[in-house]
């Protein structure tokens, strides 16, 4: 289905939430949004045939409707490995089980509903935040990223992707700008872009890539390097 969910006037912007409207769009949406998506969803499928170890787990934290874990679960064939994949939103999953089910791959998934911050992680040889943190109130994802550093397995990787704010406020104009047109070249409108924009600003908080690696070396992680990025989007792999 195609997202027109901001494709007329509102009188009032309400907080971005991932519900059933946003469900039901959120393939196009995700797509004609966050340029590089299917490459960076593919790779980490790629990421998890070459690091993932058998018998171990793997952890989609803020799956949506799953592709990650999918990926993952198809990268993984033969090696007697269970995906978790977690999510808050009821909506969110609902559609994810309909998907999976529809899909080869996916009988080693687990859905499950849940705060991230709530899940007990152990034995896992990757994590997967795919632009999931920057939904996480800032006090909150130090203490994530080191409980998820503790369970996880050595050797094992976190991947993180994450839409990132600019450290000068030239590099972030142009970098807003570039974005902007990617997703006029998607055929969103300008008031879709602009009403879309004024319904994340509080919801999502973008941080500096400095920020991030700074971040994931003070819980722990020996190597934290960027894998993929296009434009004010990135991909960290950090490996334990």
């Amino acid at each position: 289905m195609k997202d027109r969910l901001y494709g007329e006037p509102h009188e009032v912007i309400a907080d971005f939430i991932f519900d059933e409207r946003v469900a039901d769009v959120f393939p196009d949406m995700i797509q004609r949004s966050v340029p590089g998506y299917g490459t960076i969803v593919n790779m980490i499928g790629t990421l998890a045939a070459q690091r993932v170890q058998a018998g171990s787990l793997c952890y989609d934290l803020g799956c949506s409707l799953g592709a990650v874990a999918l990926a993952i679960s198809r990268g993984v064939q033969g090696r007697d490995c269970r995906i978790i994949a977690v999510d808050n939103s009821p909506a969110m999953l609902r559609r994810a089980r309909q998907y999976l089910m529809q899909m080869e791959g996916a009988a080693n998934i687990q859905l499950v509903c849940a705060d991230l911050q709530d899940i007990r992680i152990r034995s896992a040889s990757m994590v997967v935040l795919n632009f999931t943190l920057q939904f996480i109130p800032l006090a909150r994802r130090r203490s994530l990223l080191q409980s998820i550093y503790q369970a996880m397995l050595p050797g094992a990787m976190l991947v993180l992707s994450e839409k990132i704010a600019l450290p000068s406020d030239k590099a972030q104009q142009l970098f807003t700008e570039m974005h902007h047109s990617f997703k006029r070249s998607q055929g969103y409108s300008d008031l879709e872009i602009s009403q879309k924009r004024t319904a994340l600003e509080k919801v999502m908080l973008p941080e500096t890539l400095s920020t991030h690696k700074s971040r994931l070396h003070e819980v722990g992680f020996t190597t934290v390097e960027v894998w993929f990025q296009c434009f004010n989007f990135v991909s960290l792999l950090a490996i334990k």
